[in-house]
């Protein structure tokens, strides 16, 4: 027996018409607001829900939004997700999300899978797209936007912030402490152009300064306690040995600060160490963590926000780049002598 509340039902228990029924789930603003709230009634009490498939042919929208993240293992990037997906619900839109783990074909995968079933529009993380990807989007016309990064050329709407400048801020305040042997550990580069933006705005900032980073220096690891243990050990077998160590987001700083307790380096005294996002355990570890604070619930409205705006026709402002903070603590000092 088929027991599915129908519209039908809903606008017989409301003594209106179907079509009265329908107006007030599509265009609510259209109806005498004691139509409305009869309506509303009816479909608590029956329990009602709108069929997703008859109202996407309608409407041809499906009311749901893709996330194409590479991984919800960090917490800056669940923190980001979150606020977009609260965002996106206040307007009615539901979240898809795939992760690709900095994986080109199953970003693309993801991206294809997510276009199949419907959704109106695609949010991105990075400006980074292989021919395929790009050829995908085009065909479809998907609306689409990057975040965490800034397309300063205008071809893909864009809310993020400068990587490049945010870690050359980082190595201006270990400049200013007399440092003048980096080390740095940096996340996989491949396919990951914020990672590599990050590095390049620290090899640009120690240009600036008459300074040069050797490629030994430079140590990429995964995004783990594991990969940033493992890369101070590689940087500390360096000669000569850097005195400040920069790193590319916290989970990497913290795990050095971790390997330089079990080898018995102090920090910041033999060494200093920052990292890159203001994780809240960034304030926990002893000493607290030198980072770079990103604004992570704030790009997840903003994004929400962008996405609405593009899918209602309006202008964007490309890109939308918000501020990063550097937030000094313990972990840096002046130089050893």
């Amino acid at each position: 027996m088929n027991t599915r509340v129908r519209l039908s039902d809903v606008a017989r228990l409301a003594n209106v018409s179907s079509a009265t029924a329908s107006r007030a789930l599509s265009n609510p603003d259209l109806l005498h607001p004691d139509t409305l709230l009869r309506i509303q009634e009816a479909v608590n009490k029956l329990g009602y829900v709108p069929h997703g498939m008859a109202r996407a042919l309608a409407s041809r929208r499906t009311h749901t939004i893709g996330l194409v993240v590479p991984t919800l293992d960090h917490a800056i990037f669940s923190q980001f997700t979150q606020t977009l997906q609260a965002t996106l619900a206040e307007s009615g839109y539901a979240l898809l999300i795939t992760s690709h783990e900095y994986k080109a074909a199953i970003e693309l995968s993801g991206a294809r899978a997510l276009i199949a079933r419907g959704v109106d529009a695609l949010v991105f993380v990075g400006t980074q797209r292989t021919r395929a990807l790009t050829d995908l989007l085009e065909q479809t016309k998907i609306p689409n936007i990057a975040t965490w990064s800034v397309d300063r050329t205008g071809t893909i709407p864009s809310v993020g912030f400068d990587n490049e400048a945010a870690s050359a801020r980082l190595t201006a305040h270990l400049l200013k402490l007399r440092h003048r042997h980096f080390g740095v550990i940096s996340g996989v580069t491949h396919y990951n152009d914020r990672a590599r933006a990050r590095v390049d705005g620290i090899r640009e900032c120690l240009r600036q300064a008459g300074l040069t980073l050797p490629a030994a220096n430079v140590v990429e690891q995964p995004f783990t306690y594991a990969g940033g243990r493992a890369g101070l050990r590689t940087l500390c077998a360096l000669s000569p040995r850097p005195t400040a160590v920069i790193c590319g987001n916290d989970l990497l700083a913290i795990g050095a600060l971790f390997e330089c307790q079990a080898i018995g380096l102090s920090v910041p005294r033999d060494l200093s160490i920052t990292g890159f996002d203001n994780s809240e355990l960034a304030s926990h570890v002893s000493p607290g963590l030198t980072t770079a604070n990103v604004p992570a619930r704030e790009l997840g409205m903003r994004s929400a926000q962008t996405v609405l705006d593009l899918l209602a026709g309006e202008a964007l402002q490309t890109p939308i780049e918000l501020p990063i903070e550097l937030v000094v603590r313990g972990s840096t000092d002046v130089a050893p002598s």
